[in-house]
């Protein structure tokens, strides 16, 4: 069997499972994020909670991430590839796009742990760096710092002849390699996550020697087991994937050799489609790691949304009832399960 007609067969199994992958984890990304958001803008719990507040900006983050990936999928399904290699435009707007959503979702996680380290913390004074004003400051300026970098870095792709959309300029390339990748996105926001995570958690076994109320000392237990579970699978998915594209930016394949070509294309989707998962997973993650989150999953879902949809059906069918109302109303001190 000649080498061409073997680089077509992992091509063509390349593109299926990028097709099959990226739909399953979109689906599911765009369930998880979306609950996501409902549960920690819906509950009073969560509103003025920081660590809830830097979980809501990933899932928002992760949300619109979803939705690149669906039009990847399609693009690759049409025409056998993202058509970044033939659209100069295209090309660029994607590595802004995906670095200022990259570094929104990488450096959300390490806030949530490092607000946890503080939340937990005994010293007054750390306890009270951290408000819900900061947070919001540190938000804004992390999202707009993304977008800055991510448009100056985007200008610098070029769609260049047998290679693809990639950075030519040889200063740029350099700092891919040697800063963005390994340290910016890559083992900066892994290494600070974990470290803090890990810090978070040895003060949390310690809390209940403190002298808080009882939904404060269940608020930090189920944020800290949350956060920690997340950091977890966030280094385990983040990490495979940031060697691999230094090795890439260093040794592109090029298209005159399509064996390679082709065992490079497989490589990059399946480390591709690992770290799509931190964009998808966080959700599930936090389902499995906290009992409580799952009761108040299910008390949003249906004490809540599905009274409402029950609600509104009724207003359009002239069948309301004041005790319709009542009920729902009655719901709302349900929510410190």
């Amino acid at each position: 069997m000649s080498s061409s007609s073997v680089s077509t067969d992992i091509l063509q199994i390349v593109k299926q499972y990028t097709l099959w992958s990226g739909c399953i984890i979109s689906i599911f990304g765009i369930i998880g994020n979306t609950l996501n958001i409902l549960i920690f803008t819906q509950l009073k719990l969560f509103r003025f909670n920081r660590s809830a507040f830097y979980i809501t900006v990933e899932s928002i983050s992760n949300f619109f991430y979803q939705f690149i990936a669906i039009s990847l999928i399609i693009l690759t399904a049409i025409y056998g590839d993202d058509v970044t290699s033939r659209s100069l435009a295209w090309c660029r707007l994607r590595f802004i796009l995906s670095l200022t959503i990259v570094i929104t979702t990488y450096y959300m996680t390490c806030c949530a742990a490092i607000d946890q380290f503080f939340s937990t913390n005994y010293h007054v004074n750390l306890l009270q760096i951290c408000t819900l004003k900061v947070a919001r400051y540190v938000t804004i300026t992390l999202v707009s710092f993304g977008i800055i970098h991510s448009i100056i870095f985007g200008f610098l792709a070029y769609n260049i002849p047998l290679i693809g959309c990639v950075i030519s300029n040889p200063i740029f390339l350099q700092y891919a390699t040697f800063f963005f990748y390994p340290v910016l996105a890559g083992l900066l926001p892994i290494v600070i996550a974990a470290i803090f995570s890990l810090l978070a958690y040895r003060n949390v076994r310690r809390i209940i020697r403190r002298q808080l109320p009882i939904l404060r000392r269940r608020l930090d237990r189920q944020m800290t087991a949350m956060v920690l579970s997340r950091v977890i699978i966030f280094v385990c998915l983040a990490l495979p994937y940031s060697i691999y594209r230094i090795y890439a930016i260093n040794s592109p394949a090029s298209r005159s050799q399509p064996l390679e070509f082709a065992i490079a294309q497989l490589l990059q989707a399946i480390f591709f489609s690992l770290v799509t998962l931190n964009y998808t997973v966080s959700f599930y993650v936090f389902m499995i790691s906290s009992p409580r989150f799952r009761r108040q999953v299910k008390y949003v879902l249906v004490k809540k949304c599905w009274n409402l949809c029950k609600f509104w059906c009724c207003l359009r069918n002239n069948q309301t009832h004041p005790e319709n109302i009542e009920q729902i109303n009655s719901h709302m001190v349900l929510e410190e399960v």
